[in-house]
């Protein structure tokens, strides 16, 4: 199962992060990726540096396994478990790519105060407001369920934490500074990551 996860988490990085930031710079002249953001310490610098360390504990928790520095909890150890985490993270990764061409041109990693790109209303943004994001957590989740061991769990843990942080502390207070009225008539009908859910009103 390890090689498994280690072989979806290259498809999902190939996919969600590679090609669109290739076909972004062919056609935009910018990648789209902002990088970390903010100043050390700040909000923003937090949820950066923590959505770069859960990705690089999610590849680290099956490469431990393979090594046998650590074991799965033998609780989430059982076939069905362990596939379910395969449909999860197959379409965590199906549904980033998705959402990501939805988004178009205003596709970015990260917030440019200095950039104003349109409200994408259309696609699976017409059903939660943050489809790149939920697909990331459907992905992290089918990747701990494949190798469920204590750095995995771990890795999710903190990447569901960094994206709370990003979307409701820095990501929503600036689309509502540049959309104003639009943004929160969008936060009143549209869930935050599950339809319905995590509305504004």
């Amino acid at each position: 199962m390890p090689t498994i996860a280690l072989i979806l988490f290259t498809v999902f990085a190939a996919l969600g992060f590679g090609w669109r930031s290739r076909d972004q710079h062919r056609r935009m002249g910018s990648t789209g990726f902002k990088g970390i953001s903010g100043q050390l310490g700040s909000v923003e610098w937090l949820a950066g540096v923590g959505l770069v360390v859960a990705l690089i504990a999610a590849v680290a928790a099956p490469l431990l396994q393979l090594a046998g520095v650590v074991a799965p909890v033998p609780a989430l150890v059982a076939t069905w478990i362990q596939l379910t985490g395969i449909v999860f993270a197959v379409a965590g990764t199906a549904m980033t790519v998705w959402a990501q061409l939805d988004m178009g041109d205003s596709w970015r990693i990260g917030v440019d105060e200095g950039e104003t790109t349109t409200l994408v209303r259309s696609g699976l943004f017409g059903r939660v407001r943050n489809p790149i994001f939920a697909a990331m957590l459907l992905f992290g989740l089918g990747l701990t369920l494949v190798t469920p061991n204590i750095v995995a769990l771990i890795a999710f843990a903190l990447l569901a934490v960094s994206i709370e942080v990003q979307v409701r502390l820095v990501e929503e207070p600036y689309l509502l500074r540049v959309h104003g009225q639009s943004y929160l008539d969008y936060v009143a009908t549209v869930g935050r990551f599950v339809p319905h859910v995590g509305l504004r009103r």
